[in-house]
């Protein structure tokens, strides 16, 4: 390690209005849309060198689930200089873009359209960790510590600076299921999240029997990706998950309505235990397969019947992973469960991918210094109001703003790159007051309760409101 930092500085003496820590997609939006205004004092810390969206997801071919339109601004405001035409515009590529004819965009090409903007924007600062975050009461400020990185990643220098404002935008974590946390913290057979699926590729080729954990989209786009690049009739390939089939992605239009503003309102404002209820219901809505991606594995297991015979892979649905243990040094032993049938067996295999998901990070050591001032719902999680603020005792006078960290309170929209624009012109409004980015009353056909606010329901000129008759006993 190099030298140990020098001692704390204040930076800059005056405070900022707004401090952001993370620099993902949805606190790059916020950048963008926050740099026109010119009276905003901002500035993001990243603790990584660069902007990165998830680098060992960026399987060839593989497509973010939202349209293009679904960039950093487009949706607060399309004549943003930061939209993903303008990025295209600037690479001389509108006319290919135009003749393509795609609605939705590579991984990949989102990716470097990220890093377009994050390499523009002069309000992002990488290599730096932020450590805490406090009230300072005496100062009406919140506090904001920390660590300015090397090269290496390494401690370089330690750094203040306060904020009237701050806006958490740290992003998930991938979550391994404690069945196998021993496998993928221990050194031998491959054992990885698909998060670093392509940092191992190479590994999980050449392996004699791969098992994918994981039936959502990662689960699939890991296991095409194996399953194109294996022989044929020597495939040797497992795909399991809990799920109860290798389901579609809801994608009707109508049902695509859920990841619009008027339904986060809604679920904003039932109560704990139904939206508790629904979350855990709606996994189809942002945890099943893109309908594209289910094809192209049929189409591909079906390819390799015509000369007769069938793939050397098995996929089970319905199925949990109860233990799992090293055999020897060279393989590993899964003990499933069929969740239906109550049956188990064992499985044998070389090398495992788990495309498990991901869990909001904690925030609970970077919020330790707030903990006194937060206020949290039944079950100790920090109540977030419907501009996307933590509820803090009113003695706090700043606003602490989060991003992606209120599934509990905003429901599924909460992760959808869809609504990132929204969002993000949703807290510049409220921490300037001044409506910078107007936004529509109403986004969605369905009227997802029967109270549906006067100014939600735009009418034509000299027509009053259509009013619903109230039932009487």
């Amino acid at each position: 390690m190099s030298s140990m930092p020098n001692p704390p500085h204040l930076e800059p003496e005056a405070p900022r209005d707004l401090v952001g820590i993370g620099v993902g997609p949805f606190n790059l939006s916020l950048a963008a849309l926050a740099h026109p205004l010119a009276e905003l004092d901002a500035v993001f810390y990243e603790q990584r060198p660069g902007f990165d969206w998830h680098p060992g997801l960026l399987i060839d071919g593989a497509t973010i689930q939202v349209p293009f339109l679904a960039d950093l601004v487009t949706l607060a405001d399309p004549a943003s200089p930061w939209s993903f035409l303008n990025y295209l515009k600037s690479r001389d590529r509108l006319y290919p873009f135009y003749f393509a004819e795609r609605f939705h965009i590579q991984r990949a090409e989102y990716d470097a359209y990220c890093r377009w903007v994050a390499e523009s924007l002069p309000g992002l600062r990488f290599s730096h960790q932020v450590d805490a975050v406090r009230w300072n009461s005496e100062r009406d400020l919140f506090e904001v510590d920390f660590t300015q990185l090397d090269t290496e990643g390494e401690a370089e220098a330690l750094g203040r600076t306060y904020a009237k404002n701050v806006v958490l935008g740290v992003g998930t974590v991938p979550h391994v299921p404690d069945p196998l946390k021993p496998l993928v913290e221990s050194v031998g057979v491959p054992v990885v999240h698909a998060a670093d699926y392509l940092d191992h590729r190479e590994a999980f080729l050449a392996a004699e029997h791969v098992t994918v954990v994981g039936s959502g989209q990662s689960g699939a786009e890991v296991f095409l990706d194996l399953l194109r690049h294996r022989p044929a009739g020597r495939e040797k390939l497992h795909w399991i998950g809990r799920s109860e089939a290798f389901a579609p992605m809801e994608y009707s239009k109508l049902g695509l309505e859920h990841f619009t503003p008027d339904y986060t309102r809604y679920f904003h404002a039932l109560t704990e235990p139904v939206r508790d209820g629904l979350v855990a219901s709606q996994w189809r809505l942002h945890r099943g397969i893109d309908a594209d991606t289910i094809a192209a594995i049929h189409d591909e297991l079906y390819r390799r019947t015509l000369h007769g015979g069938w793939p050397d892979a098995v996929l089970t649905p319905g199925v949990q992973v109860r233990t799992a243990g090293r055999i020897a040094t060279t393989k590993i032993e899964l003990h499933l469960e069929h969740i239906q049938q109550g049956s188990r067996s064992r499985l044998a295999t070389d090398a495992v991918v788990l495309a498990t998901g991901y869990r909001e990070r904690p925030l609970g050591r970077l919020l330790a210094g707030l903990d006194p001032y937060l206020r949290r719902d039944s079950s100790e999680r920090p109540r977030v109001d419907d501009r996307f603020r933590l509820v803090l005792d009113p003695s706090v006078t700043g606003s602490a703003y989060v991003q992606n960290a209120e599934l509990h309170t905003h429901g599924v929209g909460t992760p959808d790159l869809g609504l990132a624009a929204w969002r993000s012109a949703t807290i510049l409004n409220s921490l300037t007051g001044k409506n910078p980015y107007p936004l529509p009353t109403r986004t969605a056909f369905t009227s997802f309760g029967l109270d549906r606010p006067e100014e939600r329901v735009p009418t034509q000129s000299g027509q009053r409101p259509r009013q619903l008759t109230p039932l009487v006993d």
